[in-house]
């Protein structure tokens, strides 16, 4: 069975129109604990965050409706701050659909709100850049609350280290070593605007935003065991994030350099680079558009501001 491909979609210059005999165009911000689904996408053979949404509209509304996504998550891969849209012809004020979506669904997917948008908005070709955060419980003994939420590594890494390596892959680059079955793009070119690794205590690491630099000074000495990979770009390859995360965890073993990384994003081959990072240590943070919806910041790229 084929899986989700990417973790998100090229965004083309143009977005698919949809007739007005739709209805209005409805979109959603939604958090999930992608461990009980097989990604976002609709599968034959497994339950999919998709499937649950357009289930829970089809009892709601009576509607058969697709619902597109910022990003198509992969199997165990988690979000804080997804968007998605679909068409209604329901009466449902748009401010309400979300709470009453949620009673047809189950507790792992939360729609955090609901409001209309224009029929031109697609969630996935409207995206102007997402983010994403990698977490890395790095201590000693791993904690049974936090099992498919980050990835235990008992041996401490060398943060500092990861984060001069991290270095090289800022700007646009072509970065198919880091793409599981390249090629499966038109292009392996993207752009990373930040990449972060830091350290960071437990209580916090799981909001949907950036983290402000001015919260992860030295953390404290009795809880820093979360490495937090924190990265912004203008779109992503398939495994792009998990293979950015092994290789750079490479480095943190002391086992490359910030030279090894240059090189093998030069070489431009996935045997290369390091080992694809478990799902469970992703999420899908943050979508960003033009305009200032409810859900994003209306930054562009030409006034961005990541951090």
């Amino acid at each position: 069975m084929e899986l989700n491909r990417p973790e998100d979609e090229a965004t083309p210059a143009l977005a698919p129109t949809h007739p007005p005999s739709l209805g209005r165009n409805i979109a959603l911000r939604l958090a999930y604990d992608g461990t009980p689904f097989c990604g976002w996408q609709v599968q034959p053979n497994g339950p999919t965050v998709q499937a649950a949404l357009q289930r829970a509209i089809h009892r709601l509304t009576g509607e058969s409706r697709t619902v597109y996504s910022a990003g198509r998550t992969d199997s165990g891969v988690h979000a804080l701050g997804q968007v998605a849209n679909f068409f209604s012809q329901s009466p449902i004020p748009p401010r309400q659909f979300a709470a009453a979506l949620q009673t047809h669904l189950p507790t792992e997917i939360q729609l955090l709100e609901s409001w209309e948008v224009p029929p031109r908005f697609h969630a996935t070709f409207s995206a102007r850049w997402k983010r994403y955060r990698y977490l890395i419980h790095n201590a000693p003994h791993p904690l049974p609350f936090l099992k498919n939420r980050c990835w235990w590594l008992r041996r401490r890494l060398d943060v500092k280290a990861m984060q001069a390596a991290a270095q090289a892959l800022l700007g646009t680059h072509d970065f198919r070593c880091f793409e599981t079955e390249w090629p499966n793009k038109p292009t392996s070119v993207r752009t990373i605007h930040e990449l972060q690794i830091f350290r960071q205590p437990l209580w916090n690491a799981w909001q949907p935003a950036a983290i402000p630099r001015g919260q992860h000074p030295p953390s404290s000495p009795t809880d820093d065991s979360l490495v937090c990979l924190e990265i912004a770009a203008d779109g992503f390859l398939y495994n792009m994030v998990r293979s950015i995360t092994g290789t750079l965890v490479n480095v943190g073993r002391g086992r490359w350099s910030a030279v090894d990384v240059a090189r093998i994003l030069n070489a431009q081959d996935r045997s290369q680079a390091g080992a694809t990072a478990p799902a469970e240590g992703l999420y899908l943070v943050q979508v960003e558009y033009d305009h200032d919806w409810p859900g994003t910041t209306g930054e562009t790229s030409g006034d961005r501001q990541l951090s």
